[in-house]
């Protein structure tokens, strides 16, 4: 099956056709399957998982941009991932930096780091340094190509492998849907693949530098993410449809 096959669907019902598909291919063929649908960007974290998709996308020599959301509250050793990840691969990861009226906008209202004071501050915080910036990066893209996978919490334990985001108008794959840690660090291992030294050392999500704690033992994936925080499905605005409605009618800043 190619897309050309497909052409004829609805978003939605080429969505669900694909999602159907990507269960019986390996990486390699749902990336490329997914480049073939249009303009594909994949957005990088540089976490464990996304660095298993930039090695399969650079080695593959696939027709996928990959970009990462520069932040500028970002650990020292994930930065330095970003070059080496750039010469390991032969590849370019576009970086997306918030604007700097805006992350002045912030600091006036809330603080620089207000975000542990409030839910409204630390939602105010992701969408200047990652919601606006990730919407650039997206502009123009039909693909937008994740590292979610089922196992990182019981908020992803549903993600589809494509799904169809009515409110960006493109094409949402996470080829990773349904791959454990353990394949994911087998991977890591077969290819060689650099990682943030930071898993190393109790990190297995990582962020920015003042929301990322190491976890405890035990705990699920993301639970040194926004750890002061209580609501167990925490997240950033990226993933979650109705804060990116609401992004684009935001006016606090």
């Amino acid at each position: 099956m190619t897309i050309h096959d497909l052409s004829g669907l609805r978003p939605a019902e080429l969505a669900a056709t694909l999602d159907a598909r990507f269960e019986t291919l390996d990486l390699a063929s749902r990336l490329r399957l997914a480049a073939g649908i249009g303009r594909a960007v994949f957005t990088s974290s540089l976490g464990i998982e996304d660095q298993v998709i930039t090695a399969a996308i650079g080695m593959e020599r696939l027709d996928i941009e990959v970009a990462t959301l520069e932040t500028g509250r970002l650990f020292p050793e994930t930065l330095a991932l970003i070059d080496e990840t750039e010469d390991r691969f032969g590849i370019e990861i576009r970086r997306h930096r918030p604007q700097e009226s805006d992350v002045a906008g912030y600091v006036a209202q809330y603080g620089l780091n207000g975000f542990y004071e409030s839910v409204e501050a630390r939602h105010a915080c992701c969408h200047v340094r990652k919601v606006a910036p990730l919407a650039r990066a997206l502009d123009g893209a039909t693909v937008w190509v994740t590292g979610l996978r089922r196992s990182q919490s019981g908020n992803r334990a549903a993600t589809p492998f494509v799904e169809y985001d009515a409110e960006r108008g493109l094409f949402k794959v996470n080829p990773l849907a349904d791959w454990s840690l353990d394949e994911i660090a087998a991977y890591v291992e077969k290819h060689a693949v650099p990682t943030n030294p930071l898993h190393r050392r109790g990190y297995p999500s990582i962020g920015c530098e003042p929301c990322t704690r190491a976890i405890k033992p035990g705990e699920p994936e993301r639970a040194g993410r926004w750890w002061w925080e209580n609501d167990e499905k925490r997240e950033c605005g990226l993933h979650v449809p109705e804060a990116a409605a609401s992004s684009l009618t935001s006016s606090s800043l």
